[in-house]
């Protein structure tokens, strides 16, 4: 029986979700080398390739199989509207997909947009959006490339679009009016990989990235009478490593803390009489 063939797996060509996609795949594992503008790269030992492509595209090209998993937008997957398995949300590249208008305009809320047009490269969920809000025969115009411009040029009367920081709208005389989805970077797949096994343990490994992502390792030393006072505050997942330095009067402490919750922990430790507390970033945890 012959080996199945390697995953492909697609992530964005260029920008904010290019840069955290590669970083994830490094992450778990794979080793590739991204060439200029070459537009793939194979990994070396697995044979996994990975193709740039523009993000808007990636959800069809895995509905069709002609790769096995991507990182996309959660905004161009429902866009798109096709049959793909959300396998992972990823925690970056989070933004919004909102409806905007001129800051001196007339419009204050989305009904005022009735007999409009509007703007964006979103033109399913824009659409259904506004039918969904009851405004009736608002024109959704396709638009790639700026559309944030297009308000000023007088083409349409508002835009739906992606917004991160917001400045980009600030530059061009924009205000938001109304919030349609909060968005995130997603790894996607079909049913028919190439190799399911190949796949599998592929998403263990990034699962174990992504909870890497949530906690540090701190470690500490502290003295004996203390230690119960230092697991309430820090208990760990299952609970700390304790071992017994040359000073038997001493702990050594190893423990896993969700790393939003780091500085208020390493405060409580010292003020109780902990010292030489070490924080460590994690990158990979399988638990």
């Amino acid at each position: 029986m012959a080996a199945p063939e390697a995953l492909r797996i697609a992530v964005p060509s260029k920008g904010r979700l290019k840069d955290g996609a590669l970083e994830l795949l490094e992450g778990a594992g794979l080793r590739f080398r991204v060439a200029g503008r070459r537009l793939f790269a194979d990994c070396t030992r697995t044979g996994i390739r990975i193709i740039f492509s523009n993000a808007a595209d990636i959800p069809v090209l895995v509905s069709e199989g002609v790769v096995d998993l991507g990182v996309t937008g959660s905004d161009q997957v429902d866009e798109k509207g096709v049959a793909v398995e959300v396998h992972r949300r990823l925690g970056f590249g989070r933004c919004r997909l909102s409806v905007a208008v001129h800051k001196d305009a007339a419009f204050r809320q989305p009904k005022d947009l009735a007999g409009c047009v509007v703007g964006s490269k979103f033109v399913r969920l824009a659409q259904a959006w506004f039918d969904g809000h009851g405004v009736e025969d608002v024109h959704v115009l396709q638009i790639q490339g700026a559309v944030e411009v297009m308000v000023l040029l007088g083409l349409v009367d508002a835009i739906v679009e992606i917004v991160e920081t917001g400045d980009s709208l600030v530059e061009n005389d924009l205000v938001e009016m109304a919030r349609i989805l909060d968005a995130e970077a997603v790894l996607i797949g079909n049913h028919r990989p190439r190799d399911a096994e190949a796949r599998d343990r592929l998403l263990r490994r990034i699962d174990g990235v992504l909870a890497a992502a949530h906690y540090s390792l701190i470690e500490y030393n502290c003295p004996v009478a203390l230690i119960a006072d230092a697991t309430h505050i820090a208990p760990g997942f299952s609970s700390p490593t304790v071992q017994p330095l040359q000073d038997p009067a001493w702990l050594a402490v190893k423990v896993m803390v969700e790393r939003e919750d780091v500085h208020r922990v390493v405060d409580a430790l010292e003020a109780i009489g902990c010292v030489a507390i070490l924080e460590t970033a994690l990158r990979h945890a399988r638990l």
